[in-house]
């Protein structure tokens, strides 16, 4: 046999894995149970095999390890959404409707806006060598939009189909007694070719300078043709890896057209690739809907993200579901996004006074998108960035593909949607969790909050903490409710590890901002306490441009607001 087919692979990517095929004897030399073949084979009709389908729990080993448990509801930190452990799927149950050969495996990735990272900003390997090897490719690239895997026991095989939408079962072929339809299967699979197998077939590898990176053209109405070079492989790319939802990518990009177009860019340009839910209002129309907004008001011009292309992909995930015939083939259905944008700046490169006043200018645009109506819902240390302009950093509100319009049907307030770690404290319980808590203004401000404490203790002149000397990264590896209870204990007592070296005036604002979101929800506690003994309508569902007002000038009156606001000294490019 060729020394090279039997070899141990080397550096093998997962990006270059096809499928998963398992095998497994539920009991090693078990022979009961397992007819011989028959003398002869006919077609007939299917018959169900026992089971039908195959227990999610099979993916289990006998006995697992625990692991931390994931939200549904939000997505990970600096917008990442990584593998769920496959022991954390849950089957569901068979469509009604008589005997279909296939199911949706809903589970607890369900048709969430966004997913949760193990570790917000962590930057080690990849650690997570034990998850199935079908988790590990879907989840290794956003231009990786399905894959396959055959789960074999005993003699029963059964088709496990993943995308960014969930996934889908396939009725149990039973390929001893079923052998005929088992081979039209194996002479189907030995036809695909790659973009059978899941892959982009837009998206074409490239090597750049020794690098791998995928090229990428497209006719458009106004450039005619737009090229564009994504820079897959380069260190600076951010992937966000995710076994359902939008497994966002961004990666460094340059094109002979938008340059044309718009000339060059002083930190270049990046391209954002992600699966966005095709039901909801899409960002570019909402970025449309944001362009609007800052031609008339300061806040916002020159805050917002500058979309120089985008294009909409037209395949999406609920095509193969219509035609199985899945029950809701589009709910959560999801479409492929490519948009791009001049590159910004992480606002966690800064640190003192330089920090305070980039992330208040994002505040002022914050609010001044969400009294126009649009609402941004999302805020997190990964969508607040700066650039530079005339000498001076100017914040930037970016990432509004989970933002919502006033005006505009479709998801709502109450939907789930955010960032684990920077949700307000409302949106984190139980009744948060459900839907049953309205998203306010003061839940983003909130988050904001959340938002500079994170950077403030975790992170030194811009340099993440090592581990241990840094506060806050359990609240990663919990649910939403059980994250929410932590930070709980956080807001009320502000306890660090005692070696955090902390900048004194940096502290004394982050004990006010909690000291101030403390009272308001005292008093929140209170007013909903006397109306529950009066019967009153609850007072919490709703908020006044007033409310708005007074929610951040309560922030504003502090002395260490007023302190932080000095003008910073702005070193030289």
């Amino acid at each position: 046999m060729n020394t090279n087919a039997t070899a141990k692979p080397k550096n093998l990517p997962w990006k270059d894995i096809l499928a998963c095929i398992e095998f497994k004897r539920k009991t090693p030399g078990r022979t009961k149970g397992i007819n011989p073949p028959p003398p002869s084979y006919t077609v007939t009709d299917y018959v169900p095999t026992k089971p039908e389908y195959l227990p999610v729990d099979h993916l289990k080993a006998e006995d697992p390890a625990p692991v931390p448990s994931q939200t549904p509801a939000t997505q990970l930190a600096s917008d990442t959404a990584p593998a769920v452990p496959s022991s954390g799927l849950t089957a569901a149950q068979p469509s009604n409707g008589g005997s279909s050969s296939k199911r949706k495996a809903t589970d607890t990735l369900e048709s969430a806006a966004k997913k949760f990272k193990t570790n917000p900003d962590d930057t080690d390997p990849d650690t997570d060598a034990d998850l199935d090897v079908t988790v590990q490719t879907v989840r290794s690239s956003a231009k990786i939009g399905r894959a396959l895997t055959k789960a074999f026991s005993d003699d029963v095989m059964w088709i496990w189909y993943y995308d960014r939408q969930g996934i889908i079962q396939c009725s149990g072929i039973n390929f001893i007694q079923d052998l005929p339809r088992f081979m039209v299967l194996l002479y189907a699979l030995q036809r695909f070719d790659l973009h059978k197998w899941g892959r982009n077939k837009d998206f074409l590898p490239v090597q750049v300078e020794g690098k791998r990176c995928h090229e990428f053209k497209i006719k458009d109405v106004e450039l005619g043709e737009v090229d564009l070079l994504l820079h897959t492989s380069h260190d600076e790319r951010v992937t966000h890896y995710g076994l359902q939802g939008r497994a966002t990518n961004v990666v460094p990009v340059t094109s002979e057209a938008l340059t044309k177009k718009y000339g060059n860019f002083q930190d270049g340009m990046v391209a954002k690739i992600f699966w966005g839910e095709a039901s909801r209002i899409s960002e570019p129309e909402i970025l449309d809907k944001v362009e609007e907004i800052a031609k008339v008001h300061p806040n916002v011009q020159g805050h917002i993200p500058q979309l120089l292309w985008h294009h909409t992909f037209t395949n999406p995930t609920s095509t193969i579901r219509e035609a199985l015939g899945v029950p809701e083939p589009t709910k959560g259905s999801r479409v492929l996004y490519i948009l791009v944008f001049p590159k910004l700046h992480p606002i966690t490169e800064l640190d003192g006074r330089v920090l305070f006043d980039v992330w208040r200018q994002c505040i002022l645009c914050h609010l001044t998108l969400w009294k126009e109506g649009v609402y941004h819902r999302d805020v997190s240390p990964g969508n607040l960035m700066w650039y530079w302009k005339d000498g001076k950093r100017i914040g930037v509100l970016n990432d509004y593909d989970l933002s919502s319009l006033a005006n505009v049907q479709g998801p709502q307030g109450n939907e789930r949607t955010g960032t684990v770690p920077f949700m307000a404290l409302d949106l984190l319980t139980e009744e948060g969790q459900r839907g049953e808590v309205k998203h306010l203004y003061r839940h983003d401000l909130e988050s904001f909050m959340w938002c500079f404490a994170w950077i403030s203790l975790r992170y030194k002149e811009g340099v993440l903490l090592p581990r241990g000397l840094r506060p806050f990264d359990e609240w990663a590896n919990l649910d939403a409710v059980a994250c929410g209870e932590k930070k709980f204990v956080f807001q009320a007592h502000r306890k660090v590890p005692a070696r955090l070296h902390k900048n004194p005036l940096m502290w004394e604002f982050v004990v006010d901002c909690f000291d101030v979101l403390d009272t308001h929800a005292f008093n929140r506690r209170k007013q909903l306490l006397r109306s529950t003994r009066r019967a009153d309508k609850p007072i919490n569902s709703e908020e006044s441009e007033s409310d708005i007002d007074g929610f951040l000038q309560s922030f504003k009156n502090t002395e260490s607001w007023a302190a932080l606001s000095k003008p910073p000294r702005e070193p030289s490019q």
